[in-house]
């Protein structure tokens, strides 16, 4: 078994894909209409790995948990292999990064948000 998608409540599929493509530069693998307002939207990263299905919030409950699915919490975590590029980029792209690069003991990480608030560690390992 793995892991292939991971379902993030949206609350405008094009707002979402164009962040997502157009900021983080994933690429947009799957757009299609469902119906009754509905689309199936997945997005993923440029190395590979799960995607994220871009779910548009529907009703009190899921639309109130749009850009906090984790109580605040860091959501995932988007691994590179050269931090300062992918940093650099997603800066001059307009991604609000919460705090200035940390050097840890497990590597390279800056805590990022996403257009709806949802947190995300960039993240570059060491070896």
């Amino acid at each position: 078994m793995k892991l292939t998608l991971t379902a993030l409540l949206v609350s405008d599929y094009d707002h979402a894909i164009a962040f997502y493509v157009g900021k983080l530069g994933f690429s947009l693998t799957a757009d299609t209409d469902q119906g009754a307002g509905k689309r199936w939207v997945v997005v993923t990263p440029p190395g590979g790995g799960s995607g994220l299905l871009l779910a548009k919030g529907s009703g009190s409950e899921q639309t109130a948990r749009i850009g906090d699915q984790t109580g605040g919490r860091v959501f995932l975590f988007l691994e590179t292999d050269d931090f300062a590029r992918d940093h650099a980029r997603m800066s001059a792209a307009g991604v609000r990064f919460l705090e200035a690069p940390r050097h840890e003991p497990y590597g390279v990480v800056a805590v990022f948000e996403d257009l709806y608030g949802n947190r995300f560690d960039l993240i570059e390992r060491k070896d």
